[in-house]
């Protein structure tokens, strides 16, 4: 699960990249990919406050 989330997050991290390149800052789909990125964040950090990163 732990791999799944990382690789899913620097995935998500290269479409966006992607949507900043053309100025897509405001649209739906990059306001998604930026909670998706949110969550993983906070997903990797128990990870790492349970001692499993």
């Amino acid at each position: 699960m732990l791999e799944e989330v990382q690789r899913q997050m620097e995935s998500e991290k290269v479409v966006m990249d992607k949507l900043k390149a053309q100025e897509k800052e405001k649209s739906a789909t990059f306001k998604q990919y930026l909670g998706n990125r949110l969550m993983y964040q906070r997903m990797l950090a128990l990870y790492e406050k349970h001692g499993l990163l």
